[in-house]
């Protein structure tokens, strides 16, 4: 069961949402504004937020905005009514997990929301103690990092990459792979992106990061962490 707050001013949605999410066996808070909806994500621990995009009192894309800010990492998903591709990516850029336009399919609805779920388990004992990654300490319950010289600044992305590395220690992981199970989009953003975050966390991990030995490139395919 996962807690879920609905940040949504159209309330014959926010309750049909409920209901259904309920239904599922979670638990729903509802807030019908953006000032409303940040107090809430910023005072209690959610698994989920679904973050619609217009909002009385303040802007679902400044919400999100100001989550991240506060070092937030709860996995969000916006709503909006409008279609163009720059809110999309705005939303995104500011630390959205998904974005859905309306009118929505509350089905695909769910079943985004069963897919984020399973990215970012509700109990996960690998996230409890602190682990070393190469030369990172990184202690994925509270987000935070360090090496030898003191805290390492990591991005929401670093730190859901580094896990999913972690859970597929040994193996080799596909671009692709990283691009369904982290991002959770197809369409955005591309291979390329992929590639420039794993060459942002071999600076922060690997000692020598042209010659790494923690997450080693297999060519043709993706990538393979290893202690």
């Amino acid at each position: 069961m996962a807690h879920i707050l609905i940040v949504e001013d159209e309330l014959e949605m926010a309750m049909g949402l409920k209901d259904n999410f309920e239904f599922d066996g979670h638990e729903v808070d509802i807030a019908e504004d953006g000032e409303k909806g940040l107090q809430m994500a910023l005072e209690t621990q959610y698994h989920l937020i679904i973050l619609d995009l217009m909002l009385p009192k303040k802007s679902g894309l400044d919400v999100c905005k100001e989550i991240r800010a506060a070092n937030q990492k709860t996995p969000i998903i916006m709503l909006t009514a409008r279609g163009q591709e720059i809110d999309k990516v705005l939303g995104l850029e500011l630390g959205a997990d998904d974005y859905m336009t309306k009118p929505f399919s509350v089905r695909e609805l769910l079943a985004r929301v069963k897919a984020i779920l399973r990215r970012y388990p509700v109990e996960d004992e690998m996230i409890e103690h602190p682990l070393q990654m190469g030369k990172l300490q990184v202690h994925f319950k509270h987000y935070q990092a360090q090496d030898e010289h003191g805290p390492v600044d990591l991005s929401h992305k670093e730190f859901e990459i580094l896990k999913y590395f972690v859970k597929h220690k040994g193996e080799t992981v596909s671009r692709d792979a990283l691009l369904e199970d982290v991002w959770g989009y197809e369409t955005y953003p591309t291979t390329r992106t992929v590639d420039n975050y794993i060459l942002q966390l071999r600076k922060k991990i690997e000692k020598d990061p042209e010659h790494p030995n923690h997450i080693l490139t297999v060519h043709g395919i993706g990538y393979k962490y290893i202690d």
